[in-house]
This record gives structure tokens, C-alpha cells and sequence, in this order.
């Protein structure tokens, strides 16, 4: 059988990535600048909200001439970092009302920022939702104070809560939190402690992410036109310590107490590490989940368009310098890459991608390649299992997902 055509159209989605922190963590490998660049009187927001709103009208230019101007309103607009919370309110409305005009959002759409719990980094929730935000999405990472200092958080267990509260009196429709597992020091008591804080806050939503420690310059990355920034060298020090801490077992034991406690709670798991009540699943992300196109602005913001994968660089002084016009030079798109995603490529995306979720895939995905090589292996080893016409992962499976995602690549 031939591969899948892939799905090309408008973007269902927008996300837009803001840099900024207060300060980085060690274990960060998002593209963050910190320090004056965030705050005080030579911050650079201001010229990065003005790169954004011209960015945004020179990538809908280029959707008006491809596709023409009356395309369907987007879904989902995801603003994240970085701490877009620590954006002025106005500056958040100005973007919102920028996408709105030049891309469309529909009546329903779901509008993400991402917030630190900090009472001085998670912004003003009553401005939040007037400036259009109708979800929430805290960066929590813990609920234990220990663990939170090991991780270079500036916030306390308590401020999570405050977070909510603040967010919940402001009536946003939506609201996550984010969750880090297996961290330096972390037990299973200390991750049943968390999870219980966690559920007691009543969430909509969790997010829960096995705390991961790459090198992006080892994988070539940080280069001029590449999507991360390097690693400082205390932060490459922190990993080298906090890999030694972990360990693949506790990790599992605790993917399984999660998923057990949150499936109590009446959370149902949607995705490898997402969990949500009825009605309150990212759909944001699930636009990335199902391959749909979407369109992305800001430094190291990644987009796709059904065929092709295209990225800008993640330092911020060139985004920024592009898309200023100077005397004699009009505004241009930031530099960036471009990767034209093959057909072998495509088919393994779209097996991996289905299979995180709980929906799986169809039985004619799954006798395609790469999935029907391996699918004999993969039911033998009870990594899936077989419901009506799909196949979708077991827990066993959800545990060792990297296994088997890797013999479909």
C-alpha cells in the first residue's frame, strides 16, 4: 500500500512563542532570554511585540496569496515560552486582536498563555481573560518545595494554588497544570504528595512530563540558523548530576501511580502525558497529535503545513533585526529553516503521532508501513492491543513507548 496523502490546507492553529523568563532554569531547553532582556528599563518586549504583530501579517500575507482570504477561522491560538505572562495584558490583546484580524479565530476558540505560579511572573488573570485568554496553562512543575528549589523555580508550592484560585475568580473557562516526574531527589512519596496537592486544586487538566536532560548543541541545534540556543555550562553541569539521580524504574512506578490516581479522579488520559476532564482536552495540541497544518511565529517557533516543516532561528536579536524595517529595508521574515518531509517520513509520523493517543489508529494505518512490520512484535509484547478496528497502546505500551516508537521510525 502507498503512503497516506498528506494533509495540506489552511493552519487549524497558532502558536506564537515568547522568550521571556525571569530567570532559566537548568533543566530548560526552550528558547528563553532572561535577565535585562525581560525586565527593567531596556527590556526588550516592546520591540519583540512589535517583531510578533509584523511577523503575523507578513506569514497571513503569504497564506492570503497561497490560499486565498477566506479561509476558515482558526481553532486555537497558543501562547507559550518561555513566561508570556510576564507580557503586558495589552501587549497579549494587541497579539490576540492582531491574529484575530489577519488569520480569524472561530467563536469557540481556544486561547492558551502559559503562566509561572510566581504572585510577579503569572500576570493578571481579570486582564488575561479580557484581553481574550479563555485557558490557562501553569507551569507548577511541582508541588514540593524541595524539589522545586532543586529545579531553579522561583515560586513555592503555595503560589500554585494562588494561581488557580487567582484564574478560577476570573472565570477562565480552562485551566492546566504542568507536572515534571523522575526529578534529582524525587521519590514516589514525594510525586503521591504532589499529585494529591495537584487534584485537590481540581484542574481541568494535567499535563505530566518525565523531566528530560538533552544537549541541543550535541544534536547540532544552536547554529545560526538553528531552533535552540546553546546550554550554559552550569546548566550542562546540573543535567550531568541530575541524570545520575535518575532512574527508569521510579519513572514508570510513577507514570503508573499517576495514571491510576488521575483515572480515580475522573481525568481520562488522551495522550501519552496528558490527562483532562470531559470537555477540557488541549485543542491546541491535538491539532499537532492528529498532523493537522498550523502556522507559527516567534524565535524557534516551529510550523507545518502538511508537506513541509519550517522553523525560526531562536535568537532574538535577529528576529527581531529582520523584522524591523530600516531605511531602505521593508520589514522581512526572520531567518530559519525549512525541512520537506518525505513520504517514508510521513507515514511514520502519522503511526507514531496516533498511537500517542488514546484514539490510536485505524486498522488500514496499521497495515501500512511502518506499523505493519512491527505490529506482530508489538501485540506478542503487549505494547498494543486490538479494539474493534484500531490499535492503540497498552499501559505497558504508554511505558515503553520509546521502544517501539523507535522501530517505526
Amino acid at each position: 500500500m502507498t503512503a497516506p496523502e498528506p494533509a495540506t490546507g489552511p493552519p487549524v492553529a497558532l502558536y506564537v512563542h515568547v522568550p521571556f523568563c525571569v530567570s532559566i532554569c537548568p533543566y530548560c531547553d526552550f528558547v528563553v532570554v532572561a535577565g535585562s532582556a525581560a525586565r527593567g528599563p531596556h527590556n526588550r518586549i516592546p520591540a519583540f511585540v512589535d517583531a510578533v504583530v509584523t511577523e503575523l501579517g507578513l506569514r497571513a500575507d503569504a497564506l492570503d496569496v497561497g490560499l486565498g482570504r477566506d479561509r476558515p477561522p482558526l481553532r486555537s491560538l497558543y501562547l507559550g515560552g518561555g513566561t508570556p505572562s510576564l507580557l503586558p495584558a495589552a501587549s497579549l490583546g494587541r497579539i490576540i486582536d492582531t491574529t484575530r484580524a489577519r488569520f480569524g479565530l472561530a467563536p469557540d476558540a481556544e486561547v492558551t498563555v502559559e503562566a509561572n505560579p510566581g504572585p510577579d511572573e503569572r500576570g493578571e488573570a481579570v486582564a488575561l481573560r479580557d484581553a481574550g485568554v479563555t485557558r490557562l496553562s501553569i507551569g507548577a512543575q511541582s508541588l514540593d518545595a524541595r524539589e522545586l528549589q532543586r529545579l531553579g523555580r522561583r515560586h513555592v508550592p503555595g503560589d500554585v494554588g494562588a494561581a488557580v484560585a487567582s484564574g478560577r475568580a476570573a472565570r477562565i473557562g480552562s485551566i492546566s497544570l504542568d507536572l515534571l516526574y523522575d526529578i534529582p531527589g524525587g521519590t514516589l512519596t514525594s510525586w503521591a504528595r504532589t499529585l494529591d496537592a495537584a487534584l485537590a486544586l481540581e484542574p481541568d487538566h494535567l499535563s505530566l512530563y518525565a523531566l528530560t536532560l538533552d544537549d541541543p548543541a550535541a544534536e547540532g541545534l544552536t547554529g545560526p540558523s538553528g531552533d535552540h540556543l546553546p546550554t550554559s555550562r552550569g546548566a550542562r553541569r546540573w543535567r550531568e548530576r541530575a541524570r545520575a539521580a535518575q532512574d527508569d524504574d521510579r519513572a514508570a512506578e510513577m507514570y503508573e501511580l499517576a495514571d491510576r490516581r488521575l483515572g480515580e479522579a475522573g481525568y481520562d488520559w488522551y495522550e501519552l502525558s496528558n490527562w483532562a476532564r470531559p470537555g477540557h482536552r488541549s485543542v491546541h495540541n491535538l491539532a499537532y497529535w492528529l498532523r493537522e497544518p498550523w502556522e507559527a511565529v516567534g524565535p524557534g517557533a516551529h510550523a507545518f503545513d502538511g508537506v513541509s516543516r519550517r522553523w525560526n532561528a531562536a535568537r532574538l536579536e535577529g528576529y527581531v533585526a529582520a523584522l524591523s524595517p530600516v531605511a531602505g529595508r521593508s520589514a522581512q521574515l526572520p531567518p530559519g529553516g525549512l525541512e520537506v518531509i518525505d513520504a517514508s517520513t510521513a507515514a511514520s509520523e502519522l503511526a507514531i503521532l496516533g498511537l500517542r493517543t488514546a484514539r490510536g489508529i485505524s486498522g488500514v494505518d496499521a497495515a501500512r508501513p511502518p506499523v505493519r512490520d512491527v505490529l506482530p512484535w508489538a501485540l506478542d509484547a503487549g505494547l498494543l492491543e486490538a479494539a474493534g478496528d484500531r490499535y492503540s497502546l497498552t499501559l505497558r505500551g504508554r511505558l515503553l513507548s520509546n521502544e517501539l516508537f523507535a522501530r517505526l521510525v
